[in-house]
């Protein structure tokens, strides 16, 4: 081999590369904090992160079904004729003008 040619680099490239894929793999295997290509250190979520953030998840999940829900009820008001909206106006007014009465 040449020690100046294309390949002797691609060769040390390769090794470097390697090393630190199973650098990483291991760190990461074994809970400690991993590195990014700057030097700086990423650390791997802690469980009490991540029970948090499934109890915001299933809030979130809960507030979509209620909007869900309500998105649903507009759309019905949307798409309804004006006829069966309008009589069911009607018996909350007589609804009202009996209980008054």
């Amino acid at each position: 081999m040449n020690w100046g040619d294309a390949d002797f680099v691609l060769v040390i490239v390769g090794i470097c590369t390697a090393g630190w894929l199973i650098n990483n793999w291991i760190r990461a295997r074994h809970g400690y904090a991993l590195e990014d290509e700057w030097g700086g250190k990423t650390e791997p979520a802690s469980k009490a992160v991540n029970e948090r953030l499934a109890e915001e998840n299933a809030q979130l999940r809960a507030r979509l079904d209620a909007l869900e829900g309500r998105a649903a009820t507009l759309e019905a008001i949307v798409t309804d004729t004006g006829y069966v909206t309008a009589a069911q106006i009607e018996a909350l007014r007589d609804g009202r003008a009996k209980d008054a009465a």
